[in-house]
């Protein structure tokens, strides 16, 4: 009975792994406990953009800012990012995302802030997943 209470316990937790998606636009994804991250790589445009949905919707903000915490901490801001309607998702796109890439792949945590609003996502796992979208985003290029 005790097996099949944790059987049904960790089947029933969210998925909070990080995963890359390999296809015709590259995808790394994450489900997390605070948001959901959406990296994507579409080289028919060639472009990158970051989605962030978080639990509570995004509040208009004029600059973006996205921090990274761990060994390669970094801080990345723009004024160009994009709320869908509602507020349910923002998001950022560039023709290079090397810096967000490397934020996602060397630290700890990722913090997306807008105005007051913060939302802290973990890194934890993250890496792998990271170097098999650059893997993927190389390949279309060729």
């Amino acid at each position: 009975m005790f097996r099949a209470l944790a059987i049904l316990f960790l089947t029933a937790a969210p998925a909070l792994a990080w995963e890359a998606r390999p296809g015709p636009v590259c995808e790394l994804v994450h489900d997390g406990e605070t948001a959901s991250v959406r990296v994507t790589y579409d080289p028919a445009i060639p472009e990158y953009a970051i989605a962030i949905t978080p639990d509570r919707p995004w509040r208009k903000g004029p600059i973006f800012t996205m921090r990274f915490d761990g060994p390669q901490g970094n801080m990345i801001t723009t004024g160009r990012h994009v709320i869908s309607p509602g507020g349910a998702t923002l998001t950022v796109t560039d023709k290079g995302f090397g810096n967000v890439l490397n934020g996602l792949e060397f630290n700890h945590t990722a913090t997306a802030l807008l105005g007051e609003q913060a939302v802290s996502v973990s890194l934890d796992g993250a890496g792998p997943a990271v170097r098999d979208f650059r893997a993927c985003a190389s390949a279309l290029n060729i």
